[in-house]
């Protein structure tokens, strides 16, 4: 039976050198905020504890001060290894000054690994990583100079390449749920995010760590359902009480992210028209009936709006890697959330799922591209994102689509309303370069592999050939050579069949996308086609 504590009675669990394992996803779901928060303080009061490894599977935090940005201090963290840093800029700051260890691995990869660490294996044996700067070869995810262990190595079985993430022991598991009844057993009924908690549990508990899960609320002992309980008290330490805690960083509680409530249609809120909906919109033209998409975060976010205004969401299946099936995947900074889903599937589920070949298109954003079609999200100028569920997501995708704009830093560019678009200021900062600073996604290992690889911009559609980068399609209103080839670091093709962007992305209507969309080939139609080379 778990023993009911106070948040500060769990902070002072922790001892100096712990691995301590922290569940959650992005913007606060299911992050157990309250224990970050009684961490952060007791530090600030004791100094102690010190020199931890702080983990997660997705980087954690409001982009600004929540989440592991509350622990930012070297003397507390020693090592940060996660799926990235993008939503803690704190963290990312002392791995760019060299003052921590720090690691940025898929976030699917260390989803699953929480079930490898849990069954006592070695580590998570798969083929997501190769090839990309999660390869030993190309720098093993480390983040900055004094990090020199390697957590991910290459092996080879019946002549193939795999790669190896390492099991590693957890002391402390931090998770959250919506209710704890008497004898430790959770459920997680009002949350927008399921996760990994049950294997995140299991992987501290069965090998001599400390389970602590947060919740809103204690029930009495057998009043939970066990079909609601998604941690079982056997696995669970100590409960600490939390009633204030929120869904999201941004959302106290909603009914729908929660499943509980359907919302109609016209609640669902469009998207401002400017030039992200225009590249969203050229991005939903190639969904069709029945296709199994994965949304990536930024840009990529507004194609379930689009879907959902367009009137055809409900005829094709939009998911999220955090485990949302169905419906419409929330965008902004709820991203990870979903309403209207079909399911909510465990995070490693969804990545297993990823990885085997699942997705008929992935909608990723893009930092930086080079001359052989790499893609760049995780390092770039002083940020460090890290790949987060990019990596699984492009890898085991049949077509990738990468979505942003050819330059930014002071970019004003927007549509003129009529049918093309109007830039008025370019930016200062090109992003498509001879050769990407840290390597995302292979653009050759996608073409072995037979991937379909477009990427959309505000100037254009371009198409990853095995003889390069070659322009499909410009937007109307611009000139080939002073508008994109002069913002283009390297040579790139044209297409004999250059066409304009349909006219109907520019104006301040709907696009009446939904005959075009199910005069397309089918899902059956499509899987009839050459299969992208997939591995467990």
């Amino acid at each position: 039976m778990a023993d009911v504590i106070s948040l500060d009675a769990a902070a002072r669990l922790i001892r100096d050198g712990d691995c301590v394992f922290i569940g959650g996803s992005g913007g606060g779901h299911a992050v157990p905020e309250a224990m970050i928060d009684a961490l952060r303080d007791r530090f600030a009061q004791t100094a102690e504890p010190r020199g931890l490894t702080l983990v997660s599977c997705v980087s954690i935090g409001d982009w600004e001060t929540t989440g592991f940005n509350k622990l930012a201090d070297p003397r507390l963290v020693k090592r940060v290894v996660s799926g990235g840093f993008n939503n803690c800029p704190a963290i990312a700051a002392l791995a760019i000054a060299d003052e921590i260890e720090a690691y940025t691995l898929p976030q699917g990869a260390l989803s699953q690994l929480c079930r490898d660490i849990a069954a006592g294996r070695p580590g998570l044996l798969t083929k997501t990583g190769l090839h990309t700067f999660i390869d030993p070869r190309h720098g093993g995810g480390k983040q900055s100079r004094r990090t020199t262990e390697d957590l991910v190595k290459l092996v080879e079985i019946d002549g193939e390449e795999f790669l190896l993430y390492r099991s590693f022991p957890v002391n402390v598991a931090i998770i959250r749920g919506t209710t704890a009844d008497e004898n430790g057993n959770i459920s997680m009924e009002d949350e927008a995010f399921l996760g990994e908690n049950f294997s995140l549990a299991a992987a501290s508990h069965l090998h001599g760590g400390i389970v602590i899960a947060q919740v809103q609320r204690l029930a009495a002992a057998g009043s939970l359902s066990g079909r609601e309980v998604k941690v079982p008290g056997a696995l669970v330490d100590y409960v600490v009480i939390a009633p204030e805690q929120q869904q999201t960083y941004q959302v106290a509680y909603s009914p729908a992210y929660a499943g509980k409530v359907r919302l109609p249609d016209r609640e669902i809120a469009s998207i401002p028209f400017d030039i992200r909906k225009v590249i969203a919109r050229r991005g939903a033209m190639e969904l069709f009936p029945g296709a199994v998409v994965n949304l990536g975060f930024g840009v990529s976010n507004g194609i379930s709006s689009v879907a959902a205004e367009e009137g055809f969401y409900k005829e094709l299946t939009l998911t999220v890697e955090q485990g949302i099936i169905g419906g419409v995947p929330a965008g902004g900074k709820n991203a990870g959330a979903g309403v209207n889903y079909d399911m909510m599937a465990a995070q490693p589920d969804q990545f297993d799922f990823y990885d085997g070949g699942g997705l008929d298109i992935a909608f990723l954003s893009f930092a930086e591209v080079d001359r052989h079609g790499n893609v760049n999200v995780s390092r770039y100028d002083k940020s460090i994102n890290g790949p987060g569920g990019f990596i699984n997501i492009s890898q085991g995708a049949r077509k990738v689509v990468f979505s942003g704009t050819l330059t930014t830093s002071g970019l004003k560019i927007r549509p003129d309303g009529v049918g093309g678009v109007t830039l008025d200021k370019d930016g200062a900062v090109e992003k498509w370069l001879p050769d990407v600073q840290q390597l995302t996604f292979n653009g050759r290992y996608a073409l072995e592999r037979g991937q379909q690889v477009l990427f959309i911009t505000d100037r254009g559609v371009f198409e990853l050939t095995p003889e390069g980068v070659m322009l499909i399609e410009i937007a109307p209103g611009l000139s080939l050579d002073e508008h994109v080839r002069a913002h283009v670091g390297f040579p790139i093709l044209v297409s004999p069949q250059l066409k304009p962007m349909d006219a109907r992305l520019f104006r301040d209507e709907p696009m009446n996308l939904l005959p075009d969309f199910r005069a397309r080939p089918s899902r059956a139609a499509h899987s009839q086609r050459n299969e992208v080379k997939t591995t467990p």
